[in-house]
């Protein structure tokens, strides 16, 4: 019984590691999605009847037709011609499709492991958690996209910074839980503790810091100054001015979130470097290996953040950027999980 209960295990976990290859594929599908300006090109949920692609020219005459009675095509895309439009329309419905597979993929499993009675309960518990958030992400998707479809020419990057951080919550969850299959621990991220306060405000501020990337995707803000370190010829950007303390969170202001997107990148280059130094002087030699490994991605980062702006948001460096983004969530996790007692 001990065999089989070991066997079924292993199976869960190789299934936990493909869930997690899948959701780091499809973040990077909807990073290119957005690069693309492809996300509109369906301006229907489609749940069902969408599984198919288009199959015949008069089909694609439908969609296309569908698609030049939205904001985007009146003011962005007038001059579109039919295969112009296929080129975005797959790359929503390759994230779609993705999207769909995902959700069978753990779905199906969960409910064989479920009646195996093999996988402890807590495990499974956290695998319900991550396919409830599965399910809540396609509906944010759909939100999202409807942002984009009556006064606006892309959706809104409130709704995209909610798609992205769902995303993330998804993939860090089931990267946690591999963890603690790993390693045979039950590791719970939320412990509040003060040795563990310096860690999770790390990964705090790289989630931060994400979200106000998918704010400078959304409103397409990096297009507004191209130059670093400074803006332009200032620190400040100079079209902006306050005037009053509520536009401190004018978060729809395209100079003030690049602002702040470069600003938040200082701080935690300052942060990470406190940390290092805390590691250091403490000795904590089991934390060398996973502190140079967020050390080097988080540099990754920084380097390809610049060259995406100065490039012009060269869309393979934005990509690049973006799935960088993910592997320093993962270092930052990694490097908690193994300070965590």
């Amino acid at each position: 019984m001990y065999e089989e209960e070991k066997k079924t295990y292993k199976l869960f976990y190789y299934w936990l590691v493909t869930s997690l290859i899948f959701v780091f594929f499809i973040i990077i599908v909807g990073g290119f999605t957005r690069l693309t300006d492809s996300g509109l090109s369906i301006t229907e949920w489609e749940l069902f009847k969408g599984i198919i692609p288009p199959l015949s020219e008069e089909t694609w005459i439908m969609y296309f037709n569908e698609y030049k009675k939205i904001p985007q095509f009146d003011l962005l895309n007038f001059n579109m011609t039919i295969e112009e439009f296929k080129f975005i329309f797959y790359w929503e419905y390759f994230h779609r499709i993705f999207a769909r597979v995902i959700g069978l993929f753990f779905f199906i499993p969960l409910v064989y492991f479920y009646f195996t009675k093999k996988i402890q309960k807590k495990h499974l518990k956290i695998c319900y958690l991550i396919f409830a958030l599965i399910i809540v992400q396609g509906i944010i998707g759909w939100y999202m996209v409807k942002s984009g479809l009556i006064e606006d020419v892309t959706v809104s990057h409130y709704r995209l910074s909610l798609h992205l951080s769902t995303a993330l919550i998804i993939i860090s969850t089931i990267f946690w839980l591999l963890m603690n299959i790993l390693s045979k621990k039950d590791k719970n991220f939320f412990i509040l503790k003060s040795k563990n306060l310096p860690f999770q405000i790390f990964i705090f501020l790289i989630f931060t810091q994400i979200i106000m990337g998918a704010f400078v995707s959304g409103l397409d803000a990096g297009r507004i100054y191209q130059t670093w370190p400074l803006m332009g010829n200032t620190y400040f950007p100079s079209d902006f001015t306050f005037e009053s303390t509520k536009d401190i969170l004018d978060f729809d202001n395209h100079s003030l979130v690049q602002f702040y997107h470069r600003n938040l990148a200082y701080l935690i280059i300052f942060y990470a470097l406190a940390l290092a130094l805390f590691i250091f002087s403490k000795k904590i030699s089991e934390l060398y290996k996973p502190l140079f490994i967020v050390i080097f991605f988080l540099s990754l980062q920084v380097i390809l953040g610049i060259f995406t702006l100065i490039s012009g948001l060269d869309i393979y460096l934005a990509s690049a950027h973006q799935i960088t983004s993910v592997f320093l969530v993962f270092g930052a996790l990694n490097l908690y999980y193994l300070s965590a007692k």
